[in-house]
């Protein structure tokens, strides 16, 4: 399978501009993204680029910063090159640390994650990502059922995994990212995360006691419905992938309709977490 890879460079282009932009570009299908000195590497696999789909992002910004790109391909067998020479280790609150296959391992640190991304986004990198895994490295997981939506590589639910929850199911929509979830499930040597690949429509009739739901903000307001029937009552659902204003009022809304009660928040530049609580 061969990848294209766009290069965009921007003119006095802002953080939350730049956020919008990749957000766009996720949802016709781009899923990583590489900092470049002058902007960002948006890669998308062949069969899902649109230069059509991708002018109409385009359109969208045209008016709010300057910008100029570039579209290259680039063969399946170069990708290892290409995040290997931009992938670092990741700290996460002194206590987890993520790397690469290639990464020497730190025993002093109480988690190791090992990923290869594989075009799955999730390293832990993404500000969304790291408040997620503050939030599971602050909660009890140990024997709890959890839910994984828009899993990516797997990370959040394999460090829930080696906090000791007991049942995990990892969720996402594409499917390179679910072939990268069992990849670094096995990675990681655990054998209690079923990856499924699909939508809200395959999640499993089951109680969870905790959802994480790292999506976007819309994905979300359509999913709420259905986490709220498979989240045990006392159950926690931490969501992550929007903004502070609207989104997270709007998050609140939706889920004051079926009991599940605002708790707190993080924020990271301009991105935020969530933390909700089932009544």
């Amino acid at each position: 399978m061969q990848y294209i890879k766009v290069i965009f460079s921007f003119i006095n282009i802002k953080e939350y501009q730049q956020d919008l932009f990749i957000n766009e570009l996720a949802d016709i299908g781009f899923n990583t993204f590489e900092d470049t000195h002058k902007g960002f590497a948006a890669f998308i696999d062949e069969d899902s680029y649109s230069h059509m789909h991708l002018n109409d992002v385009l359109v969208q910004f045209e008016d709010e910063f300057e910008y100029s790109y570039t579209v290259t391909e680039i063969e399946a067998e170069n990708w290892n090159e290409e995040w290997e020479k931009n992938f670092e280790p990741l700290i996460v609150d002194d206590s987890c640390y993520v790397r690469a296959t290639f990464h020497e391992p730190q025993p002093q640190y109480q988690y190791e994650i090992v990923i290869d991304p594989k075009m799955a986004f999730g390293t832990g990198h993404h500000q969304t990502t790291t408040m997620m895994m503050q939030y599971i490295l602050d909660t009890d997981v140990k024997g709890q059922s959890i839910l994984d939506m828009g899993c990516g590589t797997g990370i959040l639910a394999i460090l829930a995994s080696k906090k000791g929850a007991r049942e995990l199911t990892a969720i996402d929509n594409d499917e390179v990212c679910y072939l990268s979830a069992i990849e670094n499930t096995e990675l990681n040597n655990i054998d209690n995360i079923i990856a499924i690949c699909g939508g809200k429509e395959v999640i499993p009739a089951h109680n969870y006691d905790i959802i994480l739901a790292n999506i976007n903000r819309n994905i979300l307001l359509d999913q709420i419905p259905v986490y709220a029937e498979v989240l045990k009552t006392g159950g926690l659902i931490f969501f992550s992938g929007f903004y502070e204003a609207p989104d997270l009022q709007m998050i609140k809304d939706a889920c004051e309709a079926f009991q599940i009660n605002y708790c707190d928040h993080k924020k990271i530049g301009d991105w935020v977490a969530a933390q909700f609580k089932k009544a």
